[in-house]
């Protein structure tokens, strides 16, 4: 029993990370095919301010996945590194590049710099997803069965293909929502109709693979294609049809979708994860199976307890305020103002404060003399005036 709840306790993880951290992937994607310099300045320039408060924070959910995987269920975690440690450490690779070139893009001054760390970002945004999909379409076909050894069979098959290329269109599907939504909240209408068409044009390519999915599982991966066509797999497989068509009339009617375009990605996850049941690699290793010692499962689980009363209010208050723009860095206008700020005493402006925009001193008494102190370019009441 407490197997199947650690079960599930992954697979939300697996969700979780797919919707948050997909979003952000998908911004990647849409920086990489956003243009040239000129033309996709704007893109961009929404793009690093949408995603800048909250980008590293979705990677807890994967470290999430991989605590349940290796301390809960040992032979699936050492089943799937052992067959798919090359799209994982492809994967891996790109998560560390996307994040140095997202990191290091901004600050650089000169052109050329930029836009190689911007490539670096952007090609990584595309290729993780890709090899993170992989993995999981050998796992629902079954070719990672336990003591397989690593070969391009494994990840490289048509299931395989196919959900990589799924996570991909999905994470610019959410991507495009959730920009065109930072696009209305920065005041940007232009950018707003450009994410909306783009989100409308990905919803439809989603839709598109999602069918040759149900297509090419049936012979591929016939377990999975049992599990999304009957039960509990298919009742997530229609709820994920309802929130396409939901996303799809908000976006027409310039509403927003966000809400309604995490529910086709979640519902599409856990509709995946109901339809391998019972086993976590069909058709070979069982929840029961795979579980690990009893003891090792109640400390997982009451870690899992721990993260779902601490750490998830926790993140989902974060996305609150990033959502509601309560997060938005200082900008150099911001530093160098003079009028009043919400946080200013009555009467003093930000530049009163005489705090330096660089420089390691940080007291505003720091270049000014003391009044407890004879200052050197006055006498002191001690001494005698100069007669002349």
């Amino acid at each position: 029993m407490i197997a199947a709840v650690i079960a599930v306790a992954l697979l939300l993880a697996v969700a979780a990370y797919a919707c948050a951290g997909g979003t952000d992937y998908g911004a990647g994607f849409w920086d990489l095919t956003a243009g040239g310099a000129e033309r996709g300045k704007r893109p961009r320039w929404l793009i690093d301010h949408a995603m800048a408060p909250v980008w590293e924070v979705n990677n807890v959910w994967l470290v999430f996945i991989f605590v349940i995987m290796w301390t809960g269920f040992p032979p699936l975690f050492q089943t799937v590194f052992s067959a798919m440690w090359v799209p994982l450490a492809l994967a891996a690779i790109g998560l560390v590049l996307r994040g140095a070139g997202f990191a290091l893009r901004k600050p650089l001054r000169r052109i050329a710099g930029r836009r190689l760390y911007g490539a670096v970002f952007a090609l990584s945004s595309l290729l993780t997803p890709f090899f993170l999909g992989a993995a999981v379409g050998g796992i629902a076909s079954g070719r990672a069965v336990p003591g397989t050894e690593a070969s391009a069979h494994a990840w490289a098959n048509p299931t395989s293909v196919l959900f990589g290329l799924i996570a991909i269109v999905s994470t610019a599907f959410l991507g495009a929502v959730f920009l065109a939504a930072d696009a209305a909240r920065f005041d940007a209408p232009d950018l707003v109709g450009y994410f909306r068409r783009r989100a409308l044009g990905s919803l439809v390519a989603l839709a598109v693979l999602a069918g040759i999915m149900l297509t090419v599982t049936r012979s591929d991966a016939p377990h999975v294609w049992h599990g999304l066509t009957h039960g509990v797999g298919l009742g997530l497989v229609v709820l994920a049809g309802v929130c396409s068509l939901a996303t799809g009339l908000l976006l027409l009617r310039r509403y927003g979708a966000r809400l309604t375009a995490v529910g086709v990605v979640a519902a599409a996850v856990l509709a995946w994860g109901a339809a391998q049941r019972p086993y976590l690699i069909p058709t070979s290793l069982t929840v029961a199976e795979g579980a690990g010692p009893a003891s090792s499962l109640r400390w997982v689980g009451l870690v899992t307890l721990v993260a779902a009363v601490v750490v998830c209010p926790a993140v989902a208050f974060l996305y609150w305020l990033d959502t509601h723009g309560e997060l938005e860095p200082l900008s150099d206008d911001d530093l160098h103002r003079t009028e009043p700020g919400r946080d200013d005493p009555p009467g003093r402006g930000r530049a009163d404060r005489k705090y330096p925009v660089h420089g390691d001193a940080t007291d505003p008494s720091h270049d000014e003399p003391s009044h407890d102190e004879p200052s050197h370019d006055e006498p002191s009441h001690d001494e005698p005036r100069d007669p002349r």
